[in-house]
């Protein structure tokens, strides 16, 4: 989901996430290089989680840890999944609720006084 409301704004967050994908794709391909392995045995999504540990960690810097985070990329593997299919819709449904606009502790306090608006509204 995109959460800027301008469309240069968009199409700026579009190009980072397009950046952000690379980036993991280009540190698999090095992790695999490393290992001696293919990239797509590989699992992206536990690449993505290391690279963002070890950025939160202040290590980005650091050869030496390069190394060891390049190892722990490529120790994670994927199956052979040639026939793998997903279908093409919208996982996001609208929801009966309304959305929350204010802190939740402010909404909290107004749910314990006057209850939830369905009931209000009943």
């Amino acid at each position: 989901m995109l959460s800027c409301k301008t469309p240069e704004m968009v199409e700026k967050e579009i190009w980072v996430y397009l950046m952000a994908y690379n980036l993991i794709r280009i540190l698999m391909a090095q992790a695999a290089l490393h290992a001696g392995r293919l990239p797509n045995t590989m699992s992206f999504k536990h690449c993505a989680q290391l690279w963002l540990a070890w950025g939160r960690h202040g290590e980005v810097g650091n050869r030496v840890r390069l190394r060891a985070l390049l190892s722990a990329m490529a120790q994670k593997r994927v199956g052979n999944r040639p026939s793998r299919t997903e279908p093409r819709q919208r996982k996001r449904r609208p929801k009966p609720f309304p959305v929350l606009n204010k802190p939740r502790d402010i909404a909290r306090k107004k749910i314990i006084k006057h209850g939830h608006e369905s009931k209000l509204a009943a």
